[in-house]
């Protein structure tokens, strides 16, 4: 469409206002219409003895044409000298379901299409922004007119503009950016693009640029890997099931052939780009595959008894040799910049004690193969690197590592084992020194540059994630001026100051950015003068999409702690009008980030004609050894008291809140935390819990990661030695208590959390006369990712609230119609 028709408005008169409401459509997008000509008859019938039907004309227009022009007239437009086709369209944006029917009178010849498919009279308008066009055939000079009535179950409000509402499809759909990467000297960057298409099918991009002029030079057909060293980047090609590896000049192109016959596992270039080493896998011993043993709880999972191992392949000889032998399996963590030292460590069960996975950590000379041992045994470690000396070692770790000298902690208070601390370990000495323990932030990742001595990390930094830069000689830690407000993906260039990052905005989806480091600066800490180069703006990939707004809104709980939270309106908000809101909070033991893409969407709540409450409730990670802590052996007692009190704050903090038509929802532990908020209030008048934890005993036995999480949550608590916390905070044995409507959605191959969770629910709700339903997702895990299946899932959550916030029941009986059983 042309630009100067995207704001025009569109009249439609209401006709009256019954159970239906009538709205005759008076205006139009208008495309063509264009000559067309009906086939040569060589015969009077085709092969299957049909004959021509002129209405088959009409297929020759794709519904994709642009519209030129506005139709407000009564009389289609036609050709004078030919037949014509033409497509007449427009927009409704509705926020509840809506169904009837479309009449169209006066055309002898045209087709309806809903949002591409072609549709009788009969409509079903589930919430979104849709789109209606009607093909039609003319004759030459025809005067047929045209009248469009649309007779629905709600008032609708046709526009022809493409604004519209967030809707799910804007969740799903269109183009985002999902990576980055720095050569070597910092000079060019590869940026990927994933690109969606309404119905699934997904492309994805790469793009090289010159950082400096952020000149395109080529567009790539896969992502590729960047040389540690030198100014290239290799690209494959299989033959066989081996690989030829080639460097690339990223500037000119050129290829030249680097290493042949390389085994299809993934590999590490070494830092002096004279070997690569080569992780590999075998399998382990195989059971009778219908009547077997189980040897411990890990081994339900596929592929449990392999084990890796690695190889080191030299590229000046071409010789592949095995590097690691054993029973235990082992993995590459680093490498040392001069080539001579590999980092490997060994991770394996310890069943007996807390914690139940411990590591062994090496140093390997790699050219004798020595191996001396650094760590044996040890646990809560999460990741090591060297220092770009390899004099020293960079461990992340909770608190509870080498022996909780990270720990600000009392002995008695166990902290929480996903809040992340860095440590650094002197290989000569064996000392261990803290660099986090006062850094309330949690560590993501982290790299220690060679370009400029500091340590960058990203860290969840309250309901952020923020990049931040630690000078290992000082100990001084200094937030980065990165854009946005969630840095998820960054790279490091090898040998410059230069860091690429992907970050999305509260209210945008992710924009790709490349900072220069001064050196100086960043040395003396003084990081105001550094900006960022925008190489792609997430702003765009909100297309014509508009959304609300979004602001914090924290309150002080009855302990005097500080609950943080955000507050999002719809774009049309009235302050003089009663909003039904939804609750969210986190699941698992992160905050609910600025995520912008999360299928848990505010913003698109928001179109829905909710307000949507996110709050922070005590036990995630992110705000201080201390916060994080109370996630553990509470079994949800105070983050839920934190949600029902600010819940309740908030409703009287803002009237406009129908605090009679309150949501809440979450996802495995949120999920959980939505069936317990259930027995412990009445506040709630719907209620949604997706994968959540029904009996903490059963999941504890059942999930491939139950007892795991169990050491997080019921540190050294067990069900034998603290039934209070297993079984009487256990929301099944309290069923009796919920009176919420409560809506259980679980993919049925979930190995998380066992679809067996919703199922206990649901078989006490019902047996006791409850409002509950239950929808399994066939073939999903612990996530819903497949995109139809997604698309209903999706729709399965905002029709419950609809019917249970909005006393309107039809998009629920439109996805579930009532059988009589």
């Amino acid at each position: 469409m042309k630009k100067s028709f995207i704001l025009i408005a569109l009249t439609a008169g209401v006709l009256n206002a019954g159970a239906q409401v009538k709205t005759t459509v008076t205006e139009f997008n208008m495309a063509g219409p264009f000559a067309v000509q009906a086939p040569v008859g060589m015969d009077s019938v085709d092969v299957n003895g049909r004959k021509f039907d002129e209405k088959s004309l009409l297929g020759g227009l794709a519904l994709s044409a642009e519209p030129t022009t506005v139709f407000s007239g009564k009389v289609l437009p036609s050709l004078k000298d030919s037949k014509s086709v033409g497509i007449l369209s427009f927009f409704v944006n509705n926020k509840d379901y809506v169904k009837g029917s479309v009449s169209v009178k006066g055309p002898k010849n045209y087709k309806l299409f809903v949002d591409g498919q072609e549709a009788g009279g009969e409509v079903k308008l589930s919430p979104e922004h849709h789109t209606l066009a009607i093909k039609y055939l003319a004759e030459p000079s025809d005067t047929d007119s045209v009248q469009v009535t649309m007779d629905m179950s709600r008032e609708v409000v046709p526009t022809l503009s493409k604004k519209h509402p967030y809707m799910v499809h804007d969740l799903t759909d269109g183009k985002r950016v999902r990576g980055i990467s720095l050569s070597a000297d910092g000079k060019y960057v590869v940026v990927s693009y994933q690109t969606t298409a309404r119905g699934g099918n997904s492309r994805w991009d790469y793009e090289l640029r010159e950082v400096k002029s952020q000149r395109l030079l080529r567009y790539l057909s896969k992502n590729v890997t960047w040389m540690p060293r030198s100014t290239a980047y290799i690209e494959e090609e299989y033959q066989g099931d081996k690989r030829v590896l080639f460097k690339v000049d990223p500037l000119t192109g050129q290829r030249t052939q680097w290493a042949y016959d390389i085994p299809r596992e993934s590999y590490v270039i070494s830092p002096t780009e004279d070997y690569l080493i080569i992780s590999c896998s075998e399998e382990g011993p195989k059971e009778d595959a219908d009547v077997y043993q189980v040897l411990e709880m890990d081994d339900r999972q596929p592929g449990w008894r392999s084990r890796s191992y690695l190889k080191k392949y030299d590229l000046k000889t071409g010789i592949c040799q095995r590097i690691t032998f054993g029973h235990k399996g082992e993995h590459l963590y680093d490498i040392s910049q001069d080539g001579k030292k590999l980092l490997i460590v060994s991770s394996y069960s310890r069943l007996a004690k807390r914690p139940t996975e411990v590591e062994d950590v090496y140093i390997m000379d790699a050219q004798t193969l020595k191996m001396d041992t650094v760590l044996q045994g040890e646990g809560f470690l999460g990741g090591c690197s060297f220092s770009p000396d390899a004099t020293q070692i960079l461990f992340r770790g909770n608190p509870e590592a080498f022996n909780r000298i990270g720990c600000q902690l009392p002995e008695n208070v166990t902290p929480s084992m996903t809040e992340y601390e860095l440590f650094l370990y002197d290989i000569a000495s064996k000392k261990v020194t803290p660099l986090t323990k006062d850094f309330d932030p949690s560590i993501e990742n982290v790299d220690w540059s060679l370009a400029d001595g500091q340590i960058y990390l990203t860290a969840e930094d309250r309901d952020y994630v923020n990049m931040f830069v630690l000078n290992p000689k000082t100990g001084k830690i200094t937030k980065l001026p990165i854009k946005g407000d969630y840095a998820y993906r960054y790279d490091l260039a090898a040998h410059a100051s230069v860091v690429g990052y992907l970050s999305y905005k509260t209210m945008e989806p992710a924009s790709a950015y490349v900072m220069t480091l001064n050196s100086k600066a960043v040395a003396n800490s003084k990081l105001s003068s550094l900006n960022s180069q925008l190489f792609f703006d997430g702003k765009t990939a909100l297309g014509d999409a508009e959304i609300g707004t979004c602001k914090d809104w924290n309150f002080t709980n009855s302990r005097g702690d500080t609950v943080y939270g955000r507050l999002y309106l719809p774009k049309d908000f009235d302050a003089t009008k009663k909003y039904p809101m939804i609750v969210y909070y986190y699941g698992g033991c992160s905050p609910v980030s600025r995520y912008f893409e999360s299928p848990y969407a505010p913003q698109y709540w928001n179109s829905l004609g909710y307000v949507a409450y996110i709050i922070e409730p005590s036990g995630a990670t992110g705000f201080g050894q201390e916060w994080a802590s109370r996630h553990v052996n509470t079994a949800g007692r105070g983050p839920a008291e934190d949600i029902i009190e600010g819940t309740k704050k908030i409703c009287e903090a803002h009237p406009y809140i129908n605090k009679e038509k309150i949501g809440c929802m979450g996802a495995s532990y949120g999920g959980f935390m939505t069936q317990y908020l259930q027995t412990q209030t009445d506040i709630f008048a719907a209620a949604v819990s997706h994968a959540g934890i029904a009996n903490h005993t059963s999941y504890w036995g059942q999930g491939y990661w139950g007892y795991n999480y169990s050491e997080v949550s019921m540190a050294n608590s067990y069900p034998w030695s603290h039934r209070q916390l297993y079984v009487d905070q256990s929301p099944l044995f309290n069923a009796d208590k919920i009176h919420t409507p409560l809506l259980l959605l679980h993919g049925d191959a979930d190995t998380n959390v066992p679809l067996v969770e919703s199922l206990q629910m649901f078989t006490a709700l019902k047996l006791l006369g409850r409002e509950v339903a239950l929808v399994q997702v066939k073939g999903e895990n612990h996530h819903i990712l497949e995109y139809s299946k997604k698309e209903k899932w999706l729709a399965t959550q905002m029709a419950w609230f609809q019917k249970w916030l909005k006393d309107d029941a039809s998009w629920w009986d439109a996805l579930y119609p009532k059988k009589n059983l």
